[in-house]
């Protein structure tokens, strides 16, 4: 899903030409975008959820705003062992009180990743304007450094120290990515001088983008950890308020603001429907985008919640190597060797956290069976 996915979004960083031939523009409306993909993300969740929904569970269970845990089977004793009726009646007032709490502080989190996926998305997108698109792929496979940095600096989680090898091979590798590129990107095809402040003003537009991004990976971690929640219910909520919150952004009258919103007359929506009416090619693609964007995070929440973000990152970037060469395939880019031999630093970095994973699976296995052995022998 997200091969198709990546190559919809690089289509849409390039000029569209006009109904009338006469001109060729860029689609400059990240936020709807964004609000295309995440309202297709909410249905697909939903969707998911009442097909998942057990006969006994209430609305607001299926929708995770109902912690689910165990409770004794036999009402009676339950009962019997809570003591008169004005005590369990000052238990329900507390329980109601401690789950009102609880939704509002969970619903506080997914607003927060809200906020965060809304601010990321612009900066990643600007950036396909000044660096190509092969560049950005192996970039974002950076965002092990700033998921990282953020669950240390945000909630003071440790790692083992093989992951900052990883971290340190994968830094390299686009370091060397970046140096030997030759391929302009769009903002500087017309003018080679520009190539380096280009590429300088990308790089520090994903940075920004990494950075909101490890944020965002991050908290969805801490609420797997605090709240017992699926994936397709984070991911429903959070792309509910995605949204909403991009659906009012977008009909806001606001001026000309570099990246967060590019165009300098009239509302983000009102400049989208004007250039999709003018453009009608860019219907496909944008459809494209926010379908198999909305179907790829399905598998995603589903692999953040039993495995974390680390482990989500790690697949993640085994999928942009083929996603690069996609793209190289595609829209015919022309890598260096040096830019080859960059690539190939940051893949064995990935290579070295699965052959970690792999091993500690392993010896966790060989321990358990030596155990239930033991345990035979008794």
């Amino acid at each position: 899903m997200f091969l198709l996915w990546a190559i919809a979004q690089e289509r849409l960083s390039v000029p569209f030409q006009s109904i009338d031939g006469t001109s060729s523009e860029k689609f400059h409306s990240p936020l709807f975008m964004g609000t295309c993909q995440s309202f297709l993300s909410c249905l697909a969740a939903l969707g998911y959820i009442l097909l998942r929904r057990k006969p006994e569970q209430s609305f607001p269970q299926t929708l995770g705003l109902v912690e689910t845990a165990s409770h004794p089977v036999n009402g009676k004793a339950n009962g019997a062992a809570n003591g008169s009726a004005k005590t369990n009646g000052h238990a329900a007032h507390a329980h109601a009180d401690s789950s009102s709490s609880r939704n509002k502080s969970l619903l506080l989190r997914y607003f927060q990743c809200a906020v965060f996926i809304t601010s990321a998305a612009p900066f990643g997108f600007a950036a396909l304007s000044y660096i190509t698109y092969p560049a950005m792929v192996l970039g974002k496979s950076c965002k092990l450094v700033p998921v990282m940095l953020m669950n240390v600096v945000l909630y003071r989680r440790k790692f083992a120290a093989h992951k900052y090898l990883v971290v340190a091979m994968v830094t390299l590798g686009i370091t060397m990515f970046m140096g030997f590129g030759k391929e302009k990107p769009s903002k500087a095809s017309k003018n080679a001088d520009l190539s380096a402040y280009t590429q300088l003003v990308g790089i520090a537009y994903l940075l920004v983008n990494l950075l909101i991004d490890g944020a965002t990976n991050s908290t969805q971690d801490e609420i797997f950890a605090r709240y017992r929640v699926t994936g397709q219910q984070m991911m429903f909520w959070i792309n509910l308020f995605c949204t909403v919150l991009t659906s009012v952004i977008s009909v806001l009258p606001l001026p000309y603001i570099p990246v967060l919103h590019p165009s300098s007359s009239g509302t983000e929506l009102q400049g989208a429907l004007d250039f999709i009416r003018t453009h009608p090619s860019v219907i496909v693609p944008l459809a494209q985008f926010a379908l198999t964007g909305a179907l790829g995070q399905l598998f995603i929440f589903e692999t953040l919640q039993h495995f974390g973000s680390l482990t989500l990152v790690t697949i993640t970037l085994t999928r942009k190597l083929f996603t690069m060469l996609l793209s190289v395939i595609v829209y015919n880019h022309k890598l260096t060797s040096g830019q080859w031999l960059g690539a190939g630093v940051v893949f064995a970095g990935i290579s070295v956290e699965a052959w970690v994973k792999r091993r500690d699976v392993h010896a966790k296995r060989v321990i358990q069976e030596k155990e239930k052995a033991r345990i035979k022998t008794l």
